[in-house]
């Protein structure tokens, strides 16, 4: 009976010390996707391509449906292209959610550009080389409240 609670305790024990290292480990790779998403998010509001550059995989393209019902995409590089160096939008984004698993993660970002529109952003990101890069992006708007504005 001894030993049936000290083999009880060191499971008990060495599951808690793998639960702690996962929950470790966890915190740092969505702290790590967080900074990429805020690549994203501060390189389009104050005009950093760079930032975009880091955040994006080279191969990385966004994806929407037209209001032709067709889908839209559009290069990531050109995307980037658009950002011009130091000039700062009235872009405001935040990080909605970040679910992982092992190296592949997805994320939802809301970007409110005030008096026009407010977009939702789905990414795609993976974790290759050591670092998490946006490979795809699908994103949607509605028109800002109060906005009579809506094109």
């Amino acid at each position: 009976m001894k030993l049936f609670k000290i083999i009880i305790f060191n499971l008990i024990f060495i599951g808690g010390i793998n639960v702690t290292a996962q929950t470790e480990n966890s915190s740092s790779e969505i702290e790590q996707i967080t900074e990429t998403l805020m690549n994203y998010i501060d390189g389009t509001g104050n005009g950093e391509p760079e930032k975009l550059r880091k955040a994006f995989h080279p191969d990385f393209n966004l994806y929407t449906v037209t209001s032709e019902d067709s889908l839209r995409i559009r290069s990531g590089e050109k995307y980037v292209s658009n950002v011009k160096e130091g000039k700062k939008s009235n872009r405001i984004g935040r990080i909605i959610s970040i679910d992982y698993e092992k190296d592949a993660a997805i994320a939802k970002a809301e970007i409110v550009i005030p008096n026009w529109r407010i977009f939702t952003d789905y990414f795609l990101l993976l974790k290759y080389e050591g670092s998490w890069k946006i490979v795809h992006k699908s994103y949607t708007w509605r028109a800002y409240p109060n906005n009579e504005k809506n094109d």
